[in-house]
């Protein structure tokens, strides 16, 4: 589609293809493989040297639909969507880094992403130094010769720190790496990585993409000479995106920029409403004026999202206590749903990297995490004051 189509048009239209029945709705391809006219075209699709479907391991209708509509709203050459979030962090390293590479990462990094840096990547020979994100000196010091990536995401899970694109792109750059973020907590409907100056996009399309909690998913964008490095990862090894996730995630698109704003505003809402409770410490939200990067989150985001977390007094007896008295809020790890869900990033999340870890990153047993859904906020509420009020 033309990329003079608005956000919202191209959430609903951009990548669809019709079958020879022209459908109106995206089509789902349950396929594994595909039937070629001739030997010869066979050959001609197994080269590469022909456009077109061979086995869904690597390319299918309705994955490539997603794949496109993803890329058009990020403004991105190549999409390479894949099975889910962590497995598109993994094809990108595998894709893209070789033994002897170095990475560096904001210590403010989903748990899992910091285990895939921190302990599964060296085994290959890829060593991964971790950073504070708020400071782009931090990274130019940690830079060697050998480093060929960056990784951030902003803002970071879970405290919301948001971390300057543009300014850690420029300090990558100069050291000849590439610059990736993972967009997962804003979507391209509230910030476009890319065009501040990112190469790559990472994303859990199990989160805000789908947005109702039902399938896995994810993807890698960028340049195409870029994600075409990760597609041989993944036609090789197969973390692949089925066609029914990539169909489900599809008609989530199309609500997404509605879903983000209403869910933006009613986080807003309940993070001031929390910075008033006695028994509520300290609240992390980019788009209160309280938080540390507030002026930069609103210079390189729509709104603050829809993510908060926040500090009980009274360690991890306290916080429990506010999550095991909650009857409306979901007790899950999961976020980007359109119910609200609660987490202790210390003992779920976060639980797996060491204590060490989990002090540098700020993440105390006090801590709470809030994915804000589209219930009414007055329910959030009282939901979360029946516990408050035991701490």
């Amino acid at each position: 589609m033309s990329e003079d189509f608005q956000f919202e048009t191209l959430a609903v239209r951009a990548g669809q293809e019709r079958s020879q029945f022209n459908e109106h709705s995206e089509a789902l391809y349950l396929t594994s493989s595909y039937v070629f006219d001739s030997a010869a075209q066979a050959a001609l699709r197994f080269s590469g040297d022909q456009a077109g479907n061979v086995y869904s391991r690597f390319t299918n209708p309705t994955v490539t639909m997603f794949a496109d509509r993803l890329a058009a709203l990020e403004g991105a050459e190549g999409c390479v969507a894949t099975a889910s979030g962590m497995a598109a962090i993994l094809a990108m390293a595998m894709g893209l880094l070789k033994a002897g590479d170095h990475v560096v990462a904001s210590q403010s990094i989903f748990g899992a992403t910091q285990q895939l840096f921190g302990n599964i990547l060296p085994k290959f020979g890829v060593s991964s130094t971790f950073v504070v994100g708020t400071e782009p000196e931090k990274f130019r010091a940690a830079l060697t010769e050998k480093t060929k990536l960056v990784f951030i995401e902003t803002p970071s899970n879970p405290l919301t720190e948001v971390f300057d694109i543009a300014a850690i792109a420029a300090v990558a750059h100069a050291g000849g790496a590439l610059l990736a973020v993972d967009n997962c907590f804003c979507t391209p409907a509230l910030q476009r990585p890319l065009q501040l100056g990112a190469d790559l996009v990472i994303h859990s399309a199990t989160k805000y993409l789908d947005g109702q909690g039902r399938v896995l998913g994810g993807a890698v964008l960028g340049r195409k000479s870029l994600t075409d490095e990760v597609l041989k990862f993944l036609r090789t090894t197969g973390p692949t995106l089925s066609a029914f996730n990539a169909w489900i995630i599809l008609k989530g698109l199309e609500t997404l920029k509605i879903r983000m704003e209403a869910q933006s505003a009613n986080t807003l809402r309940l993070a001031s409403w929390l910075e008033a409770q006695p028994a509520v410490q300290r609240v992390f939200y980019p788009g209160l004026a309280s938080h540390p990067q507030h002026a930069l989150a609103m210079r390189q985001q729509a709104s603050g999202g829809a993510i908060l977390s926040f500090v009980v007094k009274g360690e991890r007896e306290a916080a429990w206590r506010v999550v095991d008295h909650c009857k409306l809020l979901s007790i899950t790890a999961n976020l980007g749903d359109t119910k609200s869900t609660i987490t202790h990033p210390a003992s779920t999340t976060h639980g797996r990297i060491t204590a060490e870890a989990r002090a540098a990153a700020g993440i105390g047993e006090g801590l709470l995490r809030i994915a804000v859904g589209l219930e009414a906020v007055s329910d959030i509420e009282a939901d979360l004051a029946r516990g408050l009020a035991l701490v």
